[in-house]
C-alpha cells in the first residue's frame, strides 16, 4: 500500500498525537519528496478554510517586535537533554576539526561499524562523515546507480528532506534576534485563515505543539502525490490542505509533528524579509556558513552533479521487488519542511554550527534554544535532542539522512544515503522482498548513525522503527 514520510522520522518518535509531557521520551527528526521523467503538473488550487473553534484570522502587517521572554515551563519540566548549555556554545573548534584525520586505529573502528550496519541497511550507497577536535574522516560504501554499477563517492550531493527543518527553525530564530518577530507572536499576524490562529504561536509551529494537521498524512495530498509525482505544489496549497484536516488539539496541549508547521514557519520568514526563501537561506545561512554545495531547488527537479539514483518503496508503481527511482519526483511538496540538497562536507559544517550557533546566532539565543528541549529528550525550536545528540533526520522519496551532534563530546556525524527504504524486522514499514528481517527495524541512515555513535563511546537510541 503507498505510503508516504509524514514529517515523523520513525526512528524518532510515535506515529500517533503524543501529550507534552510523553514527548520527553522521544526526540526529533523528519520527511519529504520529489519526478520521474515527463511534463510537469500543477496541483489544483486550493482554500484555506476558515477557523473552526475560533474566529477567521486576519493578516496584519509585520511590523518589529521585542525580543520575546523565556517560554513557560510545559510539563515536561526543565530542559535536560543538554547538560551544558554554556559549554557548547563557548567551545571554538580546534584547527584539527577540519585538517586533519582521525587516528587510524579510530578509522578503523567507525569504517567496521559503517561496514556492518551497511550490510544491514536496505540501501546501494552510503556517505559517512564524522568530525572531532581531533580531524575528520569521510568514506563513501556501495553504489550510485545500480543500474551502471557506478559506485558512490564522498562529494555526492543528496536530498536532505526534514533536516531543512532545522534551516527554517534556524532561519526564525535569527530573526527574532534581529527584533524583526517574536516567537510568541501568533500565525495570524502572518498568515490568515489558520484554525485558532490567534492562539497558535511561532514557538509552537517550530516545536510541534500546534494542533495544525500535516498535509502529507492527507489523501487530498498523498492521492495526487503518489500518482504524479511530477506535480508542483505551491506553500498555499500544502498549507491549504492542512488547514482542512485542523485543528487537532487545543494549541499548545500536545506534541504532533506536522509539515505544515514548518511551511507556515516559511511563509512567515518570507513575509518579514520581503524576500523569496531561496534569498534568505542564502544571504542567512548558506553565505555565513560558506555552504557552497547547499542547494534550494524550488520546483526544479534538478540535482547538483555528481548525485546518486534514489529508491523508494514509496508511490503507486514500487513493489518490494522492483522499488522506485525517485530521483527526480519533484521536491517543491517538502517546500521549507524538507526541499534542500546538500553534501557531506557542508552538512559536518552546518551540523556543528546548529548545535553551537557559531556563525549563526548570539549565544544567548542559542541557550534559549537549546533548552527548548522539553525535559531530557524530545523536540525543540526547530531541532530535537536525545542524551545530549542534538539535530534531525531528513526521510524523502528515495533519500535518507542523519544529521546529528554530540553536545558531551564536540563531535558531528552525518550519514546520506539513496534510500529510504527501511529494512529488519518491520512490523509496518514496507521492506524489500529479500531482506533477511533479523535486525531491528531501521531506516538505512539512521541505522549507520546508531553503529558510529557506538563506535564513538556514546550510543544514540533510537524510538524503535516498526
Amino acid at each position: 500500500m503507498p505510503r508516504i514520510s509524514t514529517g515523523r522520522e520513525r526512528a524518532w518518535w510515535p506515529r500517533a498525537i503524543v501529550p507534552v509531557a510523553a514527548v520527553v521520551a522521544l526526540a526529533a527528526s523528519c520527511s519529504s519528496g520529489s519526478s520521474s521523467s515527463g511534463s510537469a503538473t500543477t496541483a489544483a488550487p486550493a482554500t484555506v478554510a476558515p477557523a473552526t473553534t475560533a474566529a477567521p484570522a486576519t493578516m496584519a502587517a509585520s511590523g518589529a517586535t521585542t525580543a520575546p521572554a523565556a517560554p513557560a515551563t510545559t510539563a515536561a519540566g526543565a530542559s535536560t537533554c543538554v547538560t551544558d548549555v554554556d559549554k557548547v556554545i563557548a567551545t571554538k573548534p580546534t584547527p584539527a576539526s577540519t585538517t586533519a584525520s582521525l587516528p587510524a586505529d579510530l578509522v578503523a573502528k567507525l569504517d567496521a561499524a559503517a561496514q556492518s550496519s551497511f550490510k544491514l541497511a536496505a540501501a546501494p550507497g552510503a556517505i559517512v562523515g564524522v568530525r572531532t577536535p581531533q580531524g575528520t574522516w569521510i568514506k563513501a560504501y556501495g553504489v550510485a546507480d545500480p543500474a551502471t554499477n557506478a559506485p558512490m563517492t564522498d562529494d555526492m550531493h543528496t536530498r536532505i528532506g526534514s533536516v531543512t527543518k532545522t534551516f527554517t527553525g534556524t532561519m526564525i530564530v535569527q530573526l527574532a534576534e534581529q527584533g524583526k518577530l517574536s516567537l510568541d507572536d501568533t500565525i495570524d499576524k502572518y498568515v490568515a485563515g489558520i484554525p485558532n490562529g490567534n492562539r497558535v504561536t511561532l514557538r509552537m509551529l517550530a516545536n510541534m505543539t500546534s494542533g495544525v494537521a500535516s498535509y502529507t498524512r492527507s489523501k487530498k495530498f498523498t492521492d495526487v502525490y503518489f500518482s504524479k509525482p511530477e506535480t508542483i505544489w505551491t506553500p498555499d496549497q500544502l498549507v491549504a490542505i492542512g488547514v482542512s484536516e485542523s485543528p487537532l488539539f487545543e494549541p499548545g496541549a500536545t506534541f504532533d509533528y506536522s509539515n505544515t508547521n514548518t511551511v507556515l514557519l516559511g511563509l512567515v520568514i518570507e513575509k518579514v524579509t520581503g524576500q523569496p526563501i531561496a534569498t534568505v537561506i542564502q544571504q542567512m545561512i548558506l553565505d555565513p556558513l560558506h555552504l557552497a554545495n547547499t542547494v534550494w531547488p524550488g520546483d526544479s527537479t534538478d540535482i547538483p552533479a555528481p548525485y546518486p539514483q534514489g529508491f523508494t518503496l514509496q508511490g503507486n508503481a514500487a513493489t518490494p521487488s522492483n522499488p522506485s527511482n525517485a530521483t527526480n519526483w519533484n521536491p517543491s511538496w517538502g517546500w521549507t519542511a524538507g526541499e534542500l540538497i546538500s553534501s557531506m562536507r557542508d552538512l559536518l559544517v552546518y551540523d556543528r554550527a546548529l548545535s553551537t550557533g557559531q556563525g549563526l546566532v548570539g549565544p544567548a539565543r542559542q541557550a534559549e534554544r537549546l533548552r527548548s528541549i522539553p525535559g531530557a529528550a524530545g523536540y525543540g525550536v526547530g531541532f530535537g535532542c536525545v542524551d545530549g545528540w542534538v539535530g534531525h533526520t531528513g526521510e524523502l522519496p528515495g533519500y535518507n539522512t542523519s544529521v546529528f551532534y554530540d553536545t558531551t563530546t564536540d563531535t558531528a556525524i552525518v550519514v546520506q544515503t539513496n534510500s529510504d527504504i527501511a529494512s529488519g524486522d518491520c512490523s509496518e514499514s514496507p521492506t524489500l522482498t529479500d531482506d533477511p528481517r533479523e535486525a531491528v527495524c531501521s531506516a538505512p541512515a539512521t541505522r549507520m548513525f546508531v553503529a558510529l555513535s557506538t563506535a564513538m563511546g556514546h550510543t544514540f537510541t533510537p524510538v524503535p522503527q516498526k
